[in-house]
């Protein structure tokens, strides 16, 4: 397979979370990104989000030739046109927005165009797919919800339970997201999703991104070919149109990092006495440079070019068409 093919497509990871240094900045260009959705924040609160916003904003002058800064589908077909990869902002959880409404037009019009409802546990908008208890979207939850429908904020569902899921499918008036999951027929995994739910998502014109993250797949030792069976049969179930990636790629971390990412400040060793530390990634997916992978994947695995390209990217193109301005 030449490298053109992967080269002349619009390739979008819908989710990523690094401690981004210019090497790995650099892998993005390598694997052909066009563009990538950062995770901002986890369990911070305004105040320091907004800081990490200001340390985007130092990467943007400093890599100037290698990322810009997207708002728009505009800005991601620009940062194509110049061989470099658009950064586009989210948070994996509502705690940015506090208990304020107006945060969310706020942080908006600072870039950022996704947010999770929740990340794992119980939160002011809706039940984490953690949760025993699914008690689904809350009244303030319906609340965020308009307002992020209004302003151009994508609604995303990763780790959002079954229930509060399909609340939000139902009360978004906008296409929504689960950007970094996979089909529970695929790999039974809490953060993985049912058939029901995927359909659901599909029917509204939503879209689910592919998570290569090893405990979403099943180990390291996933072979590539039952990864493309996988895609396959969610194409099958949802539409072509529905479906793309979101690797959960991680990179440059310590694993005190990774048990900031599970227990944050709201417990002491909720997973349990032992410190978590990061899995082993497939042979074939170790870093986002290998992205050319992929495409030569699904190709020989009998799906058209322009169904690859959809997948690749072309999707979230839609979504972000779709979803980022005011609605």
């Amino acid at each position: 397979m030449t490298p053109d093919i992967h080269n002349s497509l619009h390739v979008v990871d819908g989710l990523q979370y690094s401690n981004w240094s210019r090497p790995l900045l650099e892998e993005l260009r390598t694997g052909g990104l066009t563009a990538v959705h950062v995770t901002l924040a986890y369990w911070e609160d305004a105040r320091a989000s907004l800081a990490r916003i200001g340390d985007w904003q130092r990467r943007f002058r400093e890599h100037a030739d290698l990322i810009i800064h997207a708002r728009t589908v505009g800005d991601v077909l620009a940062a194509k046109a110049a061989r470099k990869t658009a950064i586009i902002f989210g948070f994996q959880n509502c705690s940015p927005i506090e208990n304020d409404l107006s945060l969310v037009q706020t942080f908006h019009e600072l870039g950022v165009r996704f947010m999770q409802l929740t990340y794992n546990n119980q939160s002011l908008l809706g039940s984490g797919c953690y949760e025993p208890n699914d008690a689904g979207v809350s009244r303030f939850g319906r609340e965020v919800i308009r307002e992020m429908n209004r302003v151009g904020l994508v609604i995303d569902l990763s780790h959002s339970s079954q229930r509060t899921s399909l609340d939000a499918i139902e009360l978004s008036r906008r296409p929504v997201v689960i950007s970094h999951a996979n089909p529970n027929f695929f790999h039974q995994n809490v953060r993985n999703k049912s058939d029901r739910l995927l359909k659901a998502l599909a029917e509204r014109g939503g879209l689910l991104g592919f998570s290569l993250y090893p405990l979403h797949i099943g180990g390291a030792d996933c072979p590539l070919e039952s990864f493309c069976d996988m895609v396959k049969r969610a194409a099958e179930l949802m539409g072509i149109d529905h479906i793309g990636f979101g690797t959960d790629s991680v990179r440059g971390w310590p694993d005190s990092e990774l048990d900031w990412m599970r227990n944050g400040r709201w417990t002491e060793g909720a997973s349990g006495s032992a410190k978590p530390s990061w899995p082993e990634w497939p042979a074939w997916f170790r870093t986002p440079a290998d992205f050319p992978n992929l495409t030569h994947a699904l190709l020989r695995h009998g799906f058209a070019r322009g169904e690859v390209a959809k997948i690749m990217g072309d999707n979230w193109l839609r979504i972000f068409r779709d979803g980022f301005g005011p609605g």
